[in-house]
């Protein structure tokens, strides 16, 4: 049984849950999940099973989409709902539209996060919440991510003096972290913020509408019919570019040689080998012989 199950991930859960959870529904030990989402948060987790597993690296690199509610006037020690308040301001006046959507678009294209305290990101060996949860904050190396798009959803909303909330639409790519996005807009804003709710509509080419709870899960898995939920392999690898190969380098390519660099030019690096649109190989340029290619991941055919 190999494929992507495209499953809309409930709060509660964390993502290494879910992949236990799919392990015993599907009874099968190879499953793997294609980006974490923290346990308060819903959305889309395509789950890669059996031969997809080999894909998680390439799917957990594709562009992801959120709906973020951003909370302005407090600020937590986790950037999110579930810290304690650490700094808190009244906002005094209500916050203009125009002024929000233009702080908005200041934020798109290449932009730099700090990681939060709170996060699972390693420094000297070890994870930053573990250092968080001894009371002490350290240094963190900066990184530069990219946010493709950035669209306010909603009007201002007062809950109180302190707490002023809208909504945004996020297209971004993979390690941007959208509490200290929120963090970011509410100080150039010039207020503290937080990330106050968070839901993923879109991994890859995995959105909201084409994904399955666990209760459509657990009903398929009853009647046998699980393995009709699972998605191509290749629906997985769809922002990467394709070489179409005839039948003898088929053969080549599922015993994994190395080949010529295909006349054909490519726009990725890496990229996908099908025959007759079946999904081969994944392939890469030579890293020291610019006139070949080689095998990264091969799969078997059925």
């Amino acid at each position: 049984m190999d494929g992507i199950l495209p499953l809309w991930k409930p709060k509660g859960l964390t993502s290494h849950d879910c992949v236990i959870k799919i392990r015993k529904l599907f009874k099968t030990k190879k499953v793997g999940h294609t980006g974490t989402l923290d346990p308060e948060v819903e959305g889309v987790l395509p789950i890669c099973i059996g031969q997809a597993t080999k894909i998680v690296p390439y799917l957990t690199e594709t562009t992801k989409t959120y709906i973020a509610e951003i909370s302005i006037g407090k600020a937590t020690e986790t950037e999110d709902a579930q810290g304690n308040v650490i700094e808190q301001q009244e906002i005094g006046e209500q916050l203009a539209k125009s002024d929000i959507e233009q702080v908005l678009q200041n934020f798109v294209g290449n932009i730099d996060q700090t990681p939060p305290m709170y996060s699972a990101v390693k420094v000297n060996g070890k994870k930053l919440y573990e250092y968080a949860r001894e009371g002490k904050t350290i240094e963190r190396p900066q990184r530069t991510v990219v946010i493709h798009h950035l669209t306010l959803l909603s009007d201002v909303e007062r809950k109180s003096e302190t707490d002023y909330r809208f909504m945004f639409e996020v297209n971004c790519s993979k390690g941007t972290y959208i509490r200290t996005l929120c963090v970011d807009i509410g100080k150039a804003l010039g207020f503290p913020a937080h990330m106050s709710n968070l839901v993923r509509t879109q991994t890859g080419s995995f959105h909201k509408a084409n994904t399955y709870t666990f209760a459509q899960v657990e009903q398929a898995t009853e009647l046998d019919k699980h393995n009709q939920l699972l998605s191509p392999i290749s629906q997985g690898l769809e922002h990467l570019d394709t070489w179409q190969v005839d039948a003898n380098l088929k053969e080549k390519v599922l015993h994994g040689q190395k080949l010529h660099v295909p006349k054909q030019p490519l726009k990725t690096d890496p990229f996908k080998v099908e025959y007759n649109g079946h999904l081969l190989a994944i392939y890469q340029n030579h890293p020291n012989k610019s006139e070949l290619i080689k095998p990264v991941k091969v799969f078997q055919m059925e």
